[in-house]
């Protein structure tokens, strides 16, 4: 990450969670212009939404690190969030987190095995396999909170009841059901329903930075339960990216060794997903290696 990125971390350390008042207050009046077609098997007019995604506090110590998301490069596809006081420049159109690839390793049916028809997907603990597979991920203990809400009128409102399936690579840079070690395997891989306030949460690990990609977590995000057992139903697929301080500080750990080279060869602005622009996309982490990390995140859907 340029220096230039880092400030912008600073200046924006309160996150979109701060800014969605404006943005709505701001967009309301602007056209919704561009209609989703990812939401056409449901018959949803294309427009704004959001996901937000609540901290928890693990615990703080003299380690603990926070970082917030940082605005995108200038005319990145997720374009810059607004600063704290400062005035919104972010469109409706442009609010929602932008759709990403689900890549080569999904597990939801687009290429290859589906474990979203299997019992025991749904789950908020990742870190062990389930059914007949008995494997657990090893690595830094991290908590991911979502929290979705729906910004598709004129006011926001937490999206209940709809449904998350997460997933990421191990510590070893391996995603499960697919990498020859870990074919067996299922780890790393579930589904949570959003409560009434629009959240869901996981447990799992932090995820290695493998040769190419900047580290991240893959999501999409379904209209119900019942919808989120094969990718033809989702509403959005994207991508959440991890800071580079706390990347850093984790691939200090035992066991993440290969991750330090990689993330010396990638960097926000050059991955081949976020380089087009991150600001609604690079999650805000609290928390240290001792005690384990919270991975938070706004996510428009």
């Amino acid at each position: 990450m340029t220096s230039h990125d880092e400030h912008e971390i600073e200046d924006h350390d309160l996150g979109l969670s701060h800014d969605l008042p404006r943005i709505v207050e701001r967009s309301r009046g602007r056209s919704l212009g561009r209609s989703l077609g990812r939401r056409g098997l449901l018959g949803l007019a294309g427009g704004l939404g959001v996901a937000t995604v609540a901290g928890c506090a693990l615990g703080g110590n003299a380690d603990t690190t926070t970082v917030s998301a940082a605005a995108a490069p200038s005319g990145g596809a997720a374009g810059p969030g607004a600063p704290p006081g400062g005035a919104s420049n972010v469109e409706v159109a442009d609010g929602e987190i932008p759709e990403e690839t689900a890549g080569p390793y999904p597990g939801d049916g687009s290429n290859g095995v589906n474990v979203l028809t299997e019992s025991g997907i749904v789950r908020s603990d990742l870190t062990s396999s389930f059914g007949d597979a008995t494997g657990v991920a090893e690595g830094v203990p991290v908590t991911v909170r979502l929290k979705v809400i729906d910004v598709n009128g004129a006011d926001a409102s937490a999206l209940a009841g709809a449904a998350v399936y997460l997933w990421h690579c191990d510590r070893d840079g391996n995603y499960s059901m697919y990498a020859e070690a870990v074919a067996d395997e299922n780890y790393l891989r579930g589904v949570q329903e959003t409560d009434a306030d629009g959240r869901v949460e996981f447990t799992s690990i932090f995820p290695a930075c493998y040769s190419g990609r900047w580290p991240h977590m893959h999501f999409e995000v379904y209209q119900s339960l019942d919808d989120a057992t094969s990718y033809a139903n989702k509403l959005r697929t994207s991508q959440l990216a991890l800071p580079q301080d706390v990347c850093e500080r984790v691939y200090a750990v035992a066991g993440y060794e290969q991750s330090v080279t990689n993330l010396s060869q990638v960097s926000l602005d050059s991955d081949g997903i976020f380089s087009d622009g991150y600001s609604l996309q690079l999650a805000k982490v609290t928390g240290s290696n001792e005690k384990g990390y919270a991975v938070s995140l706004n996510v428009p859907v």
